[in-house]
Formats: C-alpha cells, structure tokens, sequence
C-alpha cells in the first residue's frame, strides 16, 4: 500500500507550463482518473508520478506506512501501460511473460498459464507478439501491468484499440485484480475511468 504526495509540482517544457501548483494527495487503496482534453498533459502528469518524469518544481514523495521510498525505489511498487510503451513484439507471448517476471513478479497465484487463459489467447500464446492484432497487443500490455506485484498501477488511455469483449475485460480485471492497490487513469473517455471514485482534471492546474 502507497501514498503519493504532490506538492506544489509543476512540470514544463521550454517556455511552457504543462502543469503547475498541483497539490494532491493519492492515498493508497483508492482509484482516480486524470481528465482533460488531448494533448492538455495528462500523460506527463502520470508519467511524474511514475518517477519517471522529473517535476520542473515542487516535490513528489512516496511512503508506505509512513516510511518514504526513494525514487530510485519507486519503480519497483509501480506498473504502467500506455500507448507509447511497446512490447517486445519478437518474442511469443508465453516468452514474454517469462521474461517479464525477471523485472517484476506476477501477483501472487497468478501464473503464465493464467494470464494467457484469461486473456482467452491461448491460440496464440507460441505467436510472436508482432503478428497480433491491435487489440490483441492491448490486452497483453494490460495484463504485463495489471498482474504485477506492485502497489500503483497506471493506466494511459487503457482501452486504445479494444472492442468491446476487450472493454468488458478490462473492467473485470480491475475489480478483481485492483481494488486494494492504488489505481490512476489518464483518459478523456469515462469508459476507461467510471470506476474511479476522484477525478482531477488538469485543466485546473495550467497556471
């Protein structure tokens, strides 16, 4: 269980404020979406809080049971997907799974085999991940995050390319895998967020 602590954190680029003066608190346990339209900076905002994205100015903390994390730590209690992460698209699924647990351990009880069944790809688990569809490739970036061992999951426009059986799955694996873990959403499409309980919007923090 995480907490993460904006304060007064600001991120620019040149000349221009993507965000500024943004205080928040995201406490552990709870789920929140990041709204505002394309290209308004959702996605820089969610990658500072991953800690991969320095702030321009103000402070991003992290603690579990009131002890801090240190950002070279941070990485290891947080998942992300998003559109520009790629998949190593020339390995098969089964083997990137593998592979994967070498960076981060699945959750507890969850196996390869697992994964690959509820992502109803067993058909195509000794495919190289090049030859899947759009959508196919969404499901396992969802799955490389959503079944990681870790405190924070990400989420960046997290039903790009999904149908709607995949829509239905994304949603299922959030209530079963996500409730006790600390979940933030960077979408315009409340499809993607309904379930979340706060919502920032980051028009509110331009200036």
């Amino acid at each position: 269980m995480m907490t993460i602590l904006l304060s007064d954190t600001g991120k620019r680029f040149n000349r221009d404020w993507i965000f500024r003066h943004l205080t928040y608190t995201f406490e552990a346990g709870n789920s929140y979406a990041i709204t505002g339209p394309n290209g308004s900076g959702k996605s820089t905002l969610l990658q500072a809080i991953s800690g991969s994205l320095q702030v321009s100015e103000g402070n991003i903390l992290y603690s579990t049971a009131n002890n801090q994390i240190s950002i070279e730590d941070v990485y290891r209690q947080v998942s992300i997907c998003a559109p520009y992460l790629e998949l190593v698209e020339e390995m098969t699924l089964a083997e990137f799974l593998s592979f994967h647990q070498n960076f981060k351990d699945f959750i507890p009880g969850i196996t390869t085999e697992k994964i690959i069944s509820t992502l109803t790809l067993e058909n195509a688990a000794h495919k190289q991940i090049r030859y899947y569809s759009s959508g196919m490739k969404q499901r396992v970036k969802l799955a490389q995050c959503i079944f990681s061992n870790t405190a924070i999951v990400l989420l960046d426009e997290p039903c790009t390319n999904l149908d709607t059986t995949g829509i239905d799955l994304y949603h299922q694996l959030i209530e079963e895998y996500c409730s006790k873990r600390t979940v933030v959403v960077s979408s315009n499409d409340k499809v993607e967020y309904d379930f979340c309980k706060n919502v920032i919007s980051i028009l509110d923090y331009k200036s």
